[in-house]
């Protein structure tokens, strides 16, 4: 067995937010030196459900408070990728070997002025409106293939 083998994947909750003309938010990664757009998402803290996770990292990353979103859909299963190997043993501190995430599609109701990036622990320099297609493409490519099975289970709640 290789020592990818042996580690665990992270437990993460992702988020799709989608606004009223079915555009999806997507962020580009404050520690990353090329582009890298993604959507909002993180670990799941002891004690937490995905779907709490899910807006617990929302409010987190954007700023958006629970009251303007309404949860539509959730992946049917967790989603997996593996870090490139670049990345394995410096990302979480060397103990996982990617991610096992689910991913909550949640109906924005507010304004982009209730968007704030700033708050509490930046993670994104700035933010969009994309299509999945877009961020599809924007995204690193070991994440895409993640991406594009999420839009796939979602494509009846987007433009």
């Amino acid at each position: 067995m290789t020592p990818r083998e042996t580690l665990p994947y992270r437990p993460c909750a992702g988020v799709v937010l989608v606004n009223a003309q079915g555009l999806v938010f997507a962020g580009q990664r404050l520690d990353s030196e090329v582009p890298a757009w993604q959507m909002p998402q993180g670990g799941i803290d002891k004690g937490e459900t995905p779907r709490e996770a899910a807006l617990r990292e929302l409010w987190e990353e954007t700023g958006v408070r629970p009251e303007l979103v309404r949860i539509e859909a959730e992946t049917s299963d967790w989603v997996t990728y593996d870090l490139p190997d670049h990345l394995l043993g410096k990302v979480w501190k060397g103990r996982f070997r990617g991610q096992k995430q689910m991913w909550v599609l949640m109906r924005f109701h507010g304004t982009d002025a209730d968007i704030d990036i700033a708050s509490g622990h930046p993670e994104f320099s700035e933010w969009r409106w994309l299509t999945a297609s877009e961020i599809i493409d924007a995204i690193v490519p070991f994440k895409r293939a993640v991406y594009a099975e999420v839009f796939r289970q979602f494509e009846g709640h987007l433009a």
